[in-house]
């Protein structure tokens, strides 16, 4: 991939003693000619664009934007249907309630995450970034606010240069406004994730809100503000990783934005009624607008740069052109470099996709979504911690029986009061206190201690040491709610 670059110069120029470069001549003007070793980031007037792919990005800009603000208000079993609440390390997802011990769904769902952008990246580069990544959509989000307010390109960019008059103020008072109360509604709602959002806007009212949710709201707040605001094309371009190994998940077949350099050059401007080859011209007018209205601000005609982030804006306006110019649509397109350079059709590239590399990471995320999936439907509605109580690791009790005591950690992941019944295996007549039965409240977990107690002759007949024990814990069948069971392993102590 090329990226813009300032071309050097032919001689470097000369340097005083102190290695500052100095001019030809008596050197009066030598401070007008340093160059300094930090240049100033210029704004990008991103022009506003519309067309076939811009349908697309907004489509999913409302997409992912319902879902993101509609989330924490809905309801599920009288209770909000997506809640990670921290506190009580219950992590409710629809009907799914989840314990820290099931972080292995978590792991399973950061790798599905990772082969879902490897399988997109190969097959059509940074779709993620121009079409479902937060930077993107809320810079597009933030860009539609201060086009409304502002005006397009041409107006911002005038009364930008222009002197701080009242309507420039109201004007940028109005947006910040704006763009705060995004940024705040943002991270009201992020925190509403993991305090139920229904007790949250409330507190906020009064002022009663907690020192962390104050904390995170303003911080995520701040963060889409300055983002989306401010930072936009530099985070992509600067702080975004992705941005730096793209390359390495692009292969020749790949589709990415493309200029068609044989078709549009030589560049230059004409009539709609010029003769191209009496004129010695290709389809490109250089009008300019497909770097008007890229976000990073980098022109496409010169090849693929790191920068691009397959926001597809500069297709849209360089197609509107075409249609003006009575040219081919396509000048700027989605194209493979196999494609470009063997003039293929579509057809034949899209016939590209599914090349070994492609058919690897669709085989790993069909595997992974596969197990995934099949590990929540067979999922056990409840699990058992065992814990031996170190305070006491055995002792002899009535009638010469030998007792280890433990404590059961029973997590019933219903929503629906269960019963519970303990028993021991492994140990011939061995008994366990705990009751005759064990009832958890919906979605909780308690602790029950369980004093294990096996009679002389068999401590006699297994000798000192430790031996295996099966603790097997059964859920009763009631309204519905199948029998289940959960065996777990522990050891018994038979002391000296």
């Amino acid at each position: 991939m090329s990226s813009s670059t300032t071309p050097l110069p032919a001689t470097p120029p000369a340097t005083g003693p102190a290695g500052n470069a100095t001019p030809p001549g008596d050197g009066k003007d030598a401070a007008a000619e340093l160059v300094s070793l930090y240049q100033k980031q210029k704004r990008i007037y991103a022009r506003a664009v519309s067309g076939w792919f811009a349908g697309w990005r907004w489509a999913l800009v409302w997409l992912t934007q319902i879902v993101f603000y509609g989330l924490p208000w809905l309801e599920w079993n009288a209770r909000q249907a997506v809640l990670f609440d921290l506190g009580a390390r219950r992590f409710y997802i629809f009907g799914l309630v989840l314990y820290p011990q099931d972080f292995i769904y978590l792991t399973a769902l950061l790798v599905i995450s990772a082969y879902s952008l490897f399988l997109f990246t190969a097959i059509a580069g940074r779709l993620w970034c121009g079409f479902a990544c937060p930077q993107t959509v809320y810079t597009e989000i933030f860009m539609w606010v201060e086009r409304k307010i502002e005006g397009d390109r041409a107006q911002r960019m005038k009364r930008d240069a222009g002197p701080w008059t009242f309507d420039r103020v109201w004007r940028f008072a109005a947006k910040q406004v704006a763009w705060i109360a995004i940024g705040l509604w943002t991270g009201i709602t992020f925190v509403g994730y993991f305090t139920p959002i229904r007790e949250l806007v409330p507190s906020i009212a009064s002022f009663g809100l907690g020192p962390w949710e104050t904390f995170w709201v303003l911080f995520y707040g701040f963060a889409t503000y300055g983002n989306a605001g401010y930072m936009r094309e530099q985070v992509c371009k600067y702080m975004c990783p992705y941005a730096r190994f793209q390359s390495a998940m692009f292969d020749k077949d790949t589709l990415i934005i493309s200029y068609d350099a044989e078709r549009g050059e030589p560049r230059g401007t004409r009539g709609r009624k010029t003769d191209l080859k009496a004129a010695n011209l290709g389809h490109c007018i250089d009008c300019g607008l497909c770097v008007q209205v890229c976000p990073t601000g980098i022109d496409i005609r010169n090849g693929l740069q790191y920068e691009c982030i397959a926001c597809t804006a500069c297709i849209d306006v360089c197609n509107s052109v075409m249609d003006k110019m009575h040219y081919p649509r396509g000048l700027i397109r989605y194209a493979t470099q196999n494609g470009m350079t063997y003039h293929w059709t579509r057809a034949q590239m899209l016939r590209r996709v599914f090349r070994p590399r492609v058919l690897v990471y669709t085989a790993v995320l069909v595997v992974v979504a596969g197990a995934l999936l099949t590990s929540i439907l067979m999922r056990s509605p409840f699990k058992v911690d065992v814990v031996r109580d170190r305070a006491s690791l055995a002792r002899l009790v009535d009638n010469g029986y030998i007792e280890n005591v433990y404590r059961l950690q029973i997590m019933n992941a219903t929503e629906r009061e269960q019963r519970y019944v303990v028993t021991v295996r492994g140990l011939d007549g061995a008994i366990v206190d705990v009751g005759e039965e064990v009832r958890i409240g919906p979605a909780q977990a308690r602790w029950v201690p369980a004093g294990v107690r096996v009679p002389p002759q068999t401590a006699q007949a297994l000798g000192p040491g430790a031996h295996p024990l099966e603790f097997s814990i059964e859920r009763l069948a009631q309204d519905g709610d199948a029998a289940a069971r959960v065996v777990e392993k522990s050891t018994f102590i038979v002391p000296r």
